[in-house]
């Protein structure tokens, strides 16, 4: 083939990433757009804004070609990864009747059309994104959850059930064609070339579900490791081979790999949100301080909780900070204050909450698959905090391992590229070739001990005791 770098865009609920690498999976020049905050008019209903998601993808875009420093004729294809469960509604030329739902937002999950006859197309983020880059009206199969769409999971395409697409509240004819994983969907327009700077002709690639190609750009497809993805919203995933419908501790979603399942554990809520909630609680005045010191806010709260002892000397976090939908009135929790606590043991603190959380809900699921875990392997943005990584081994008890270099999102959606395209012959062989160096984290057995102790008697029986009060406080200050 003719080339030597693929396009990946990772469209995230905080940020668009766009990342050019070479064949070898290694990252060459990058692009980053903040997300705008999401529209909340009403309770139930949160929006992004105008078009933002395409803006995003646009300008950042438009930043990684300015930073590449090679020839933009040997970018060979793009491979676009967008959130998941968002939902549009689109006119019959592709353009938004309303700005696109968040996975936040409640309606996402219900059967809800807009009362707007210009309706023509309901979708997906990525399907919407793919028209936006190419003009055509399809999409992934891997992003169509169950939950929100009448997708055959067994079959990777729409439900042949018609009674099943009207209690979407859906038409067929409203419904994209479906791709799969690694499949060319179109090629880039001349208008979407003009916005992005992407070069014109270009083929773009569907992935699947964005934790999903997250999964697959950090090299997770061992049956025996975990994958935590550390976002917005944090989740555990194994890799399987079946449609397990009937779970109790977690559902099958789509992997990026076609016919192959990925298990999810239950996860959290604003889950790496809390962190930068509680940089931004701590105001103004440790922002300066940081900028004064050019280090950033999280340095520095890094460093402070390196030094408090493992357990955070009982302080226990529960990151409720934004409930379940069946259990409305949970509120974030912090109990066990003393004299002692500073702002370094708010921070590990939390820190101990995600990875015992996930830990926990790891386990239940691990337990009913009948399988073993050998590895537990970090991605996002905070798998960069060797603090971090070294509470998810002590935490897990097994090693934890991050990719060194370039991954998650935009690598796996490399990878999609490099099998469309017959770069690689299949996901395996991309996967060997692509997956960048991990670096390992062995757990420590006295805080292993001691995680286990605190988990066990104290931390997974919290809401216990929590639950009735909140219950009776939800009225007075929901």
């Amino acid at each position: 083939m003719s080339g030597r770098y693929i396009l990946g865009v990772d469209n995230g609920s905080q940020s668009t990433k766009v990342v050019i690498h070479d064949f070898g999976g290694r990252a060459v020049a990058a692009g980053r757009q903040m997300l705008r905050p999401a529209n909340r008019p009403r309770p139930g209903v949160v929006e992004h804004p105008d078009d933002d998601l395409w803006d995003s993808v646009a300008g950042a875009s438009r930043q990684a070609l300015a930073a590449f420093r090679g020839d933009p004729g040997e970018i060979v294809g793009v491979g676009l990864c967008t959130i998941r469960c968002c939902k549009a509604f689109l006119r019959e030329d592709g353009s938004l009747v309303q700005p696109v739902m968040s996975w936040m937002d409640a309606r996402a999950y219900q059967p809800y059309l807009p009362e707007d006859p210009a309706v023509a197309y309901a979708t997906t983020s990525s399907g919407y994104l793919t028209h936006r880059l190419t003009g055509e009206f399809r999409d992934t199969a891997a992003n169509s959850i169950a939950l929100q769409w009448p997708i055959d999971v067994d079959a990777w395409q729409w439900s042949r059930d018609d009674a099943l697409v009207r209690r979407f509240n859906l038409q067929r004819d409203m419904l994209f064609e479906l791709r799969m994983p690694g499949e060319v969907a179109g090629r880039v327009t001349a208008a979407a070339a003009a916005a992005t700077g992407i070069p014109a002709g270009l083929p773009v690639v569907v992935t699947a579900n964005d934790k999903a190609v997250e999964a697959l750009g950090a090299g997770s497809l061992d049956e025996h490791e975990a994958l935590v993805s550390l976002g917005t919203y944090i989740a555990g995933m194994m890799h399987g081979r079946q449609n397990r419908a009937d779970a109790d501790h977690f559902w099958t979603n789509f992997a990026c790999v076609p016919h192959r399942y990925l298990y999810e554990s239950h996860g959290i809520r604003r889950g790496m949100w809390t962190l930068s909630w509680l940089m931004d609680v701590l105001g103004p005045e440790f922002a300066a301080s940081a900028a004064a010191q050019n280090r950033t806010r999280e340095a520095i709260l890094e460093a402070e909780a390196a030094t408090v002892p493992a357990g955070s000397e009982g302080l226990l976090t529960v990151l409720d900070w934004l409930a379940p939908g069946d259990h409305p009135y949970r509120k974030g929790v912090m109990l066990g204050f003393d004299a002692r606590h500073t702002r370094g043991h708010l921070y590990r603190s939390m820190l101990e909450a995600i990875a015992l959380t996930m830990a926990e809900r790891v386990e239940a699921m691990r337990s009913e698959l009948g399988t073993r875990l050998d590895e537990v392997v970090v991605s996002g943005g905070g798998a960069e905090s060797p603090l971090l990584m070294q509470i998810f081994a002590d935490a897990f008890g097994v090693p934890s391992a991050r990719a060194s270099g370039s991954g998650g999102a935009s690598l796996g959606a490399a990878m999609c590229v490099a099998v469309a395209l017959g770069v690689y012959p299949d996901f395996d062989t991309a996967v060997a070739r692509m997956e960048q160096p991990r670096q390992r984290f062995l757990p420590r057995p006295e805080h292993v001990d001691l995680y286990r102790q605190v988990s066990e008697t104290v931390f997974r029986h919290v809401r216990d005791a929590t639950d009735p009060i909140l219950q009776r406080s939800y009225p007075i200050f929901q």
